[in-house]
């Protein structure tokens, strides 16, 4: 029991580390698609709770370090959540991707308009569609290359495994 809680805070650290240095590095003005390669795969390999906490983590953490504004909090969240609801809800990636697109894309684009607002104190030049676009783009692009990462990742013994001590964790 104690060796399963430690593995999978290793774990959960090891995606928290690979999220923050890889979503700045694949970065697109105004996209972060490796942010959705992240919540794709957390979504799938830690499940909803874990892969939230992944995105909240990698969220403050950038927010703190690289300035970024809370755009990395309402994008992320939401779409590491239905990542994993959906996946765990149709165990398949394509659940965990449609997730995704869903959570960030559609849903965190939406949250975003309020919360920059709220930030910034002006509405001039918003609206609320104004991050859609990007968020979906970028979601998009995001699911085409956890879709090849997954398939790359799942020959991997040492994946499976991981993938088993959550899913175990989720049935008890």
């Amino acid at each position: 029991m104690q060796r399963e809680k430690l593995q999978k805070m290793m774990l959960l650290a090891m995606m928290i580390a690979l999220d923050v240095v890889l979503s700045p590095l694949f970065r697109v003005e105004g996209m972060a698609p490796m942010s959705s390669v992240m919540n794709i795969l957390a979504g799938g390999l830690l499940g909803p709770l874990y892969g939230t906490l992944m995105a909240l983590c990698c969220g403050i953490i950038r927010m703190l370090l690289l300035g970024i504004p809370p755009l990395a909090l309402t994008g992320a969240v939401f779409g590491a959540y239905l990542a994993g609801l959906l996946f765990r809800a149709t165990g398949n990636l394509y659940g965990a991707m449609l997730g995704e697109i869903i959570g960030t894309g559609i849903i965190g684009s939406l949250l975003s308009y309020p919360v920059m607002v709220l930030f910034t104190g002006s509405q001039q030049g918003m609206y609320w569609l104004i991050y859609t676009p990007r968020f979906v783009g970028a979601t998009l692009i995001g699911s085409v290359v956890a879709y090849f990462v997954w398939k790359l990742l799942s020959r991997v013994p040492v994946f499976k495994r991981c993938q088993q001590l959550f899913l175990r964790s989720d049935q008890s």
